[in-house]
């Protein structure tokens, strides 16, 4: 399955970010308030937002479309170039003047996450802007084999932004899949799959999700009341639970590991559930493979991907969710899996 990812071609629509990491180590308390001095050691920035998504995707060698939005400032033209460097296509990447560039600045001292700094708007996209995507829509998903959409609550992903494009991924027949942000998950009604965390579930619900029976309430309320067929609650240390309608709830557990930083684990599940099911995995190997990646990723620093030889494997690795997949898809004494270590 993993050596079919470079055959995919897949389209991400979403909130474009640069992820800025300033490493260094502290040493002293301030005399002007009570607070860390960080001494700063080194600098780097990366994609972050449905950059991550992109990055994550191209890491495992699928070709990736991308309609977004930046500023014209310099992180902006940074994100291009970055994208650009991996191989996207950023034919479709608006940059507008009125807006700046999703900036998330994390710092980092002796590997602790210790501050971050958001500098963004949230402002919605522009009548003028809308009309742009709208047509990069229509001229990109035909060509794909799915849809990703990167929501994190920017301004892009706008109600009518949506109704576009799933009412045309759905009439060129193209899967879509779409990790949510705010309270309202009906607007994402229609897509193939929904891919929130705990947390984003527990707030679109109202529920206070503090057990495993109190989180398949919440996902079964998630599918009646917006209009989709399947939902995967990821759920972090604890792995994912996969909904599909008029069936039971599926229980996919994460391999016990040390957590460095979750920043991204979510961009990773919806490029890697995304790959697995345009290579013709069903929705759970599918996941089962996405929660695989996600428990590599979090144990890495920053905004990470994963590499198509660590998923090889992480997926040989004898424990029940990746037996199970590697059982369904005959894969146990196949080179295919072998080649790529």
């Amino acid at each position: 399955m993993i050596t079919e990812f470079n055959k995919c071609k897949i389209l991400v629509v979403g909130d474009l970010m640069v992820d800025e990491y300033l490493w260094g180590y502290v040493d002293r308390i301030s005399p002007e308030a009570p607070v860390q001095v960080v001494s700063v050691k080194n600098e780097n920035y990366t994609l972050g937002g449905s950059g991550n998504v992109v990055n994550n995707l191209v890491e495992l060698g699928a070709k990736v479309s991308v309609i977004g939005i930046t500023g014209t400032d310099r992180h902006g033209n940074l994100l291009l170039k970055k994208l650009n460097e991996i191989g996207a296509d950023t034919t479709c990447v608006v940059q507008d003047p009125d807006r700046p560039t999703t900036r998330k600045t994390r710092i980092i001292a002796a590997n602790q996450h210790v501050l971050r700094i958001d500098r963004e708007t949230k402002k919605e996209i522009s009548a003028k802007t809308f009309e742009l995507l709208a047509g990069f829509i229509e001229e990109k998903v035909s060509s794909v084999n799915l849809v990703l959409i990167s929501d994190y609550g920017k301004g892009l992903i706008t109600n009518s932004l949506l109704s576009k494009l799933i009412g045309y991924a759905e009439k060129q027949k193209k899967i879509t899949i779409a990790d949510p942000k705010g309270l309202d998950f009906s607007k994402y009604s229609g897509v193939s799959l929904l891919t929130p965390n705990k947390k984003e579930a527990a707030l679109a619900t109202g529920a206070e999700i503090s057990n495993k029976s109190a989180l398949i309430e919440a996902g079964n309320k998630i599918l009646d009341t917006v209009c989709i067929n399947n939902l995967l609650i990821t759920c972090g240390k604890d792995g994912m639970i996969l909904f599909e309608k008029n069936k039971e709830p599926y229980n996919i557990s994460a391999k016990a590991r040390q957590v460095y930083d979750v920043s991204g684990a979510g961009d990773t599940v919806l490029a890697v559930i995304g790959l697995a099911l345009a290579s013709g995995a069903s929705l759970k190997d599918s996941a089962a493979i996405a929660n695989t990646a996600a428990g590599i990723v979090v144990g890495k620093v920053g905004t990470a991907t994963v590499a198509s030889k660590e998923l090889a494997s992480a997926l040989l690795t004898p424990y029940s969710d990746h037996t199970i997949f590697l059982k369904s898809q005959k894969y146990q004494n196949s080179s295919l899996f072998h080649q790529l270590l």
